[in-house]
């Protein structure tokens, strides 16, 4: 199978059955990226640092790194293409029974079922990125070393976080806490 079409088919695949949005895809394409060997654990983080910090959803952002890092401009376009047509369609044939369907008690409690699934997506990545970076824990073989920079980082971003909302009595803008990130993050280990 080429490039390409795998490329299109694993995004594809990722966007149907991926609910939540973008930040509970992102266990599902670091899985398959590691899985099918296009991307380190390190690369998959910074792509994941780049698509939250460049505009649009990181979803999409990811589609189109690794499918740029595997293939260039055809395979951005595939596997974003791949990502954004389950949502399209979907959107599409929900649009178009949307007031017949939502009438029906056993269709919201559907939906309502499925946020505890994508709440427990989203801590997963979160938590293995965690481990990932302070403890070097990619898997369960990996040797423990810690990481105080990171700890630290992490540590700083969040009391800035706390504290901002405890005196302004409103969330800090996630993109400061991108910058605040990212300056901490240069001032810790250098611009590579």
């Amino acid at each position: 199978m080429s490039i390409y079409l795998q490329l299109f088919l694993t995004f594809l695949k990722i966007g149907a059955v991926s609910f939540g949005g973008g930040y509970a895809m992102i266990s599902l394409v670091r899985e398959t990226c590691i899985a099918n060997g296009w991307l380190t654990e390190e690369e998959i983080l910074n792509f994941i640092a780049v698509s939250e910090s460049t505009p649009g959803p990181i979803a999409i952002n990811m589609a189109t790194f690794v499918g740029s890092s595997q293939a260039g401009f055809l395979g951005s376009f595939l596997a974003t293409l791949g990502v954004v047509l389950p949502s399209f369609i979907i959107i599409l044939l929900v649009a178009a029974v949307m007031r017949n369907v939502l009438k029906y008690a056993g269709v919201n409690r559907t939906i309502k079922s499925v946020q505890p699934a994508i709440v427990a997506m989203i801590l997963s990545t979160a938590l293995t990125m965690f481990l990932s970076n302070v403890f070097n824990l990619s898997n369960i073989h990996s040797t423990f070393q810690f990481d105080w920079k990171s700890l630290i980082i992490f540590a700083v971003v969040a009391i800035v976080a706390v504290v901002y909302k405890k005196l302004r009595k409103k969330n800090m803008s996630a993109i400061l806490l991108i910058v605040l990130s990212a300056i901490l993050g240069m001032l810790f280990f250098g611009i590579r």
